[in-house]
């Protein structure tokens, strides 16, 4: 059924129900005045989704991103629709479907004069599901989409953005429906003159909505990062991290923060940016609490705060990635996209896992991570190095792989750190330890191709000691 034959229809029914005085009143806010409106029982076969329906808007535009036609008025587009309508919230579905199949349609729908839907895309979905040869409750606007599209968008987000309708969205939807608002009114209206349309119709106050639209241009940036343009299923589960940098970018630009470290530059910014980018893409890798450490709070909090400890973090994490291999190719033809870009996105954290099972990429931030705790606990000292003694005491030194030259190593320097800081506060301690270091050595269990090397070192540290007590 095409356009003009809908409008045909639904007006044959408006026309037999002019003389009927049992038809149900609802009242609508519609071009700036309440008006009451008649309720008319629609055949579902007169309708039409509306496939930028703010419950599914992510997953429609990801899909046409991929030069996937949605045509809403044959059967595949009708399906497609009414797949995306029914996942998008699968428990509530169900008992809504329940609820209708027990009282019938409660809640009063609207569409225009043409058939399509503007407000009830769910509820129709659902008595489909029931009876594809039902009826829909619904007032008729007196015009189509295209005659008023900025009054229907208004009516739309006032009914679908309403404090009761929000909890059964996906959390990405109020972000690119903000957007899509946005980006219709600002040709007509300034920006700031939008943000309190789009306040006044969410039901929200003005600074979340400019949020909304902060967050979705780092939303939309991140994906051309990724040259994932356009595919919105692939900021699900995000919300929370996406948030927290879109403050952190709006603190920090301008180099004026004073929770960011002494000196920080706009470049630095920049690069926290790419770098959060990067651990957003395997957010079901880690908890996503750990991505706080990267900027969030007072300076003494997370990694921006302090100098070095950012300039030791972000060089490691450009180390990881310089050692990564090629990443593949998208192939946007893929059959379910989504799925490929989760896979591409775990293909590149799963690379990070140079030498064991742990990626270096959750190695470097739980590395950084301990550093914040020990600036925490510079003043107690005592602290720390219990901490220290505990941790290697966790070392198994028996194992093969702790004699390899590498971690011997780092066992010297270690060490080194340990006398280094024992001499410049009591040389006496330094020398009472070389000396229960001395005595403990087993003799018989040197090995007789390190005899010589032993006795020269021996005849060393007599010399050394004998200097020692020369200038005493």
């Amino acid at each position: 059924m095409n356009k003009e034959v809908r409008k045909e229809k639904i007006q044959e029914v408006i026309n037999s129900c002019k003389d009927r005085t049992d038809l149900l009143n609802h009242e609508i806010m519609w071009e700036g005045q309440l008006k009451t409106e008649k309720v008319y029982n629609i055949p579902l076969s007169y309708l039409i989704y509306n496939k930028y329906n703010g419950r599914i808007l992510s997953r429609t535009k990801s899909l046409e991103k991929q030069n996937q036609i949605i045509d809403v008025e044959t059967d595949l587009g009708r399906d497609l629709i009414e797949k995306l309508l029914w996942e998008s919230k699968i428990d509530r579905n169900k008992k809504t479907l329940q609820s209708i199949r027990d009282f019938g349609q409660q809640k009063v729908g609207i569409i225009t004069k043409d058939g399509v839907i503007i407000d009830g895309n769910r509820r129709a979905m659902l008595l489909n599901k029931i009876d594809r040869t039902g009826y829909f409750k619904a007032i008729v606007l007196p015009v189509t989409l295209e005659e008023n599209p900025i009054e229907i968008e208004r009516l739309e987000t006032t009914y679908q953005m309403g404090e009761d309708e929000k909890l059964g969205y996906n959390p990405i939807e109020k972000y690119l429906k903000a957007k899509q608002i946005f980006d219709k009114l600002t040709p007509k209206i300034t920006e700031t003159e939008a943000i309190k349309s789009i306040s006044d119709w969410m039901g929200e106050k003005e600074s979340e909505v400019k949020k909304y639209l902060d967050t979705m241009a780092v939303m939309d940036e991140y994906l051309e990062y990724l040259e994932y343009d356009g595919i919105y299923t692939q900021l699900d589960s995000r919300e929370d991290q996406f948030l927290f940098l879109t403050k952190w970018l709006n603190n920090f630009y301008g180099e004026t923060s004073k929770k960011a470290f002494d000196g920080y530059s706009d470049s630095d910014v920049d690069e926290l940016k790419s770098i959060a980018f990067d651990y957003l893409r395997f957010r079901n890798e880690y908890d996503g609490k750990e991505f706080r450490n990267l900027a969030e709070g007072n300076r003494d909090k997370h990694f921006f705060g302090d100098k070095e400890i950012w300039s030791s973090f972000s060089s490691k994490h450009n180390e990881i990635i310089l050692k990564l291999p090629e990443e593949p190719q998208i192939d946007f033809n893929s059959n379910n996209l989504e799925k490929h870009l989760n896979s591409r996105d775990k293909l590149f954290f799963d690379s990070s896992k140079f030498d064991n099972d742990t990626s270096a990429f959750i190695e470097n931030l739980n590395d950084h991570k301990y550093n914040i705790g020990y600036n925490k606990a510079a003043d107690a000292p005592g602290k720390l190095i219990k901490r220290a003694s505990q941790t290697f005491d966790a070392i198994k030194t028996g194992h093969s792989a702790f004699s390899e030259p590498e971690i011997q190593d780092m066992v010297k320097e270690f060490g080194d750190k340990v006398f280094q800081s024992l001499n410049q506060k009591s040389p006496l301690r330094v020398l009472s330890h070389i000396i229960e270091l001395m005595e403990a050595i087993e003799v018989e269990k040197i090995p007789e191709n390190e005899t010589e090397e032993v006795q020269n070192k021996t005849k060393q540290i007599q010399k050394i000691g004998y200097q020692i007590n020369k200038s005493l």
